[in-house]
């Protein structure tokens, strides 16, 4: 196992013995003395909007569609995954996005105002869409529980990522990636980082200063200081 996913492990283990040190099943937490592996940290690859246009130029209308929303959102999977036409204000021109990555784990709505682009692809998809089916996006599977065809949103979609990015010829990056370059396009556009935080739906700033990969005026003029 990688130092990282050790690391992971550790943190999991520290919070459910300090939840039973909270309902006083236990007196002690065991955890507490393990320190953390060191990890090598790198800057993770992020797609500029070239390397995303060539992505979307070799996918098919469905794909491409589902990608622009991840994009012109600066969502998590998840959040467009569980996108319904409840939550697309087409005459308010925004959308609203649900997360459990608020602390307690509770589905917390946000509102993201729509561009021009992503105003597009939603109402086209809003004029040809199935009535009864509550989702912008949903697929028919085989369920491999009940082995019967079942009809539903998107769970999972990680596979095909590294199938487009080597179609288009660029470095392989997953849905994750297309927040974080987002993030760095409203950073170079001086966007405050407030205002990404909320797009973002981070519950602290520091998360968010984590996704801002660009390099800012203020680092660039100190350089030229020195």
């Amino acid at each position: 196992m990688s130092a990282f996913t050790a690391n992971k492990d550790i943190r999991y283990l520290r919070s459910t013995f300090n939840l039973g040190k909270k309902k006083r099943w236990i007196l002690e937490n065991p955890v507490d003395g393990i320190d953390f592996l060191p990890v090598e940290k790198r800057l993770k690859y992020v797609p500029g909007p070239a390397e995303i246009e060539k992505v979307l130029a070799v996918t098919d209308p469905e794909t491409r569609d589902y990608l622009t929303v991840i994009r012109e959102t600066l969502a998590r999977v998840s959040e467009v995954n569980r996108l319904t036409w409840e939550d697309v204000n087409l005459e308010g021109r925004y959308v609203v996005l649900y997360t459990r990555k608020k602390r307690g784990g509770h589905l917390t709505p946000r509102k993201v105002p729509m561009t021009d682009s992503l105003h597009a692809v939603l109402a086209r998809r809003f004029k040809s869409r199935d009535p009864e089916k509550p989702w912008v996006f949903w697929h028919e599977y085989l369920s491999s529980k009940t082995g019967e065809t079942v009809t539903g949103p998107y769970q999972d979609r990680k596979k095909f990522m590294r199938t487009l990015c080597k179609k288009a010829g660029v470095p392989y990056f997953r849905f994750h990636a297309l927040r974080h370059s987002g993030a760095s396009v409203l950073d170079q556009a001086n966007v405050p980082i407030g205002s990404i935080q909320r797009i973002l739906g981070h519950e602290n700033r520091t998360t968010t200063e984590i996704y801002l990969h660009s390099l800012g005026d203020s680092e660039r003029e100190a350089m030229r200081v020195v």
